[in-house]
């Protein structure tokens, strides 16, 4: 169990609305406390491995991630971290702090009571009112008006160049993955498949890729890891943002001119 974490919520609450702080070590009671012992009532979202609560504060709100496998998903906990305290962008979510906690729980195993770890891999992020781009992707007759769909784009692209400049490939870029604030003001979130490169690093090998169907740039096959994942998957939300067709193009429909 994690002891040196004592921030309030008075404390977490002055970093909500502080710019400059950094992230730290949050209680696991706290984290609680805030979502009410995790309640499905406060749920705003939930991937393949984390849900995502809404966590109230007296005077605003964040968002706790609470990953689902904590055995299975450890490297991607540790994934996300790195690429998190290295990033501080108006375009990427900012990242408030973190939960490591263990604890011991007695429990019966063939006929004996033996001592189980029960682990626990939170993070906590600010709290963007608006959702997902993906809820406000619509036919360009409709929905956002065509300034707002060029700020977001410009949005979108100044936040993966900062991640890049950082030697940061996203590799699940996508519109779901794309959080929009009160203004909205795109903001780029999960870095749970993320890849933090050396600085003199421009590719990596991969045992194995993942990301979404539609968002992957075709050459993922080779298991090769650049930039140009990040681009592809820009290409294709830009398309999306611009004509309002969900769900990625098939390569066989994108020509070169």
């Amino acid at each position: 169990m994690d002891h040196e974490a004592t921030i309030t919520e008075q404390e977490l609450e002055r970093m909500l609305f502080d710019e400059s702080a950094e992230p730290k070590a949050l209680p696991l009671s706290l984290l609680e406390r805030i979502t009410n012992g995790f309640s499905y009532r406060m749920e705003i979202g939930r991937g393949g491995f984390a849900v995502v609560y809404k966590a109230m504060l007296n005077n605003g709100a964040v968002a706790v991630k609470r990953l689902s496998n904590t055995y299975m998903y450890e490297n991607e906990f540790l994934r996300e971290i790195e690429c998190l305290v290295k990033v501080k962008h108006k375009n990427i979510v900012r990242f408030l702090g973190y939960c490591v906690d263990t604890q011991g729980n007695m429990a019966m195993y063939e006929g004996k009571f033996v001592l189980a770890d029960i682990q626990q891999r939170l993070l906590c992020f600010e709290y963007l009112p608006n959702g997902g781009l993906n809820g406000y992707i619509t036919d360009p007759s409709f929905g956002l008006e065509w300034r707002d769909r060029y700020n977001i784009i410009k949005g979108i692209c100044e936040g993966l160049h900062h991640l890049h400049q950082r030697n940061i490939v996203h590799l699940d870029l996508k519109p779901a993955n794309i959080l929009l604030d009160e203004c909205m003001k795109p903001k780029i979130t999960d870095f749970g498949i993320s890849r933090c490169f050396a600085e003199d690093q421009t590719r990596i090998i991969a045992s194995k890729v993942v990301g979404t169907t539609g968002y992957m740039a075709p050459e993922f096959v080779s298991h090769v890891i650049t930039q140009k994942y990040d681009l592809y998957s820009l290409g294709v939300i830009i398309m999306e943002i611009l004509i309002g067709d969900k769900g990625g193009q098939s390569v066989d429909n994108v020509r070169i001119r």
